[in-house]
């Protein structure tokens, strides 16, 4: 068990390390840079759908005798993301209006009101990644690998794109890069949930993997 431990809490170090990529996308041409992230998010859905197929939903059933307990939580899966995507296409589509037409007539030198909820928005997102990922070592290291090898495909254009919003919300590149950094440790304490529940809540495991199945 330390041993996935390990596995697991290095992983989500480096998928929180992500979030510094924004830096980087500052100095690469925009039209090369939008090619990148079109072919990133068409790798990652690839890697994310192969993962959840091929990985996560024969776990789920094959730990949870109920069919019907496991089509549920694939289900809560699919319609939790779902929400929670819907809301994060408006934040940032919000985001891209106040860069154009500016936010409730405020200062250009201040912050506008989308700035903290990107950052908490981002911040839940990350915490439901540390879970995943967490769930997925628990299962065995090489699905943990696996899964977060799809996420970090995932986190890379998400990360590049919250970096610019918090940058046209009023942040300073330093701080923007500070914020987004902090936000996306969430994961480490959404690994330690399943760390200290999935090894004691012996149901706790099958359940989630079935959801975060559903999530992918």
């Amino acid at each position: 068990m330390i041993n996935v431990a390990i596995y697991a809490f290095a992983s989500v170090i480096i998928v929180s390390f992500i979030s510094l990529i924004g830096i980087f996308a500052l100095s690469l041409n925009q039209k090369f840079l939008n090619r990148s992230v079109f072919l990133l998010v068409s790798l990652a859905v690839g890697a994310l759908f192969g993962d959840a197929i091929i990985h996560l939903i024969p776990e789920a059933f094959s730990r949870i005798q109920n069919p019907a307990i496991v089509s549920l939580f694939i289900l809560i899966g699919i319609i939790s993301f779902l929400i929670l995507e819907k809301f994060l296409r408006w934040r940032h589509s919000h985001g891209h209006d106040c860069e154009y037409n500016g936010c409730d007539n405020e200062k250009s030198d201040a912050i506008k009101p989308i700035g903290p909820l990107i950052i908490a928005s981002d911040g839940l997102h990350n915490f439901i990644d540390g879970i995943i990922i967490g769930v997925s070592y628990l299962i065995s290291i090489e699905i943990g690998i696996a899964t977060t090898v799809a996420i970090i495909l995932h986190e890379i254009p998400q990360e590049i794109s919250d970096f610019a919003l918090l940058i046209h919300a009023g942040f300073s590149k330093i701080k923007a890069l500070a914020l987004n950094f902090i936000s996306a440790f969430s994961a480490v304490v959404g690994t330690i949930v399943v760390f200290v529940f999935g090894t004691t809540t012996e149901s706790f495991v099958p359940i989630m993997i079935a959801f975060a199945a559903g999530g992918f």
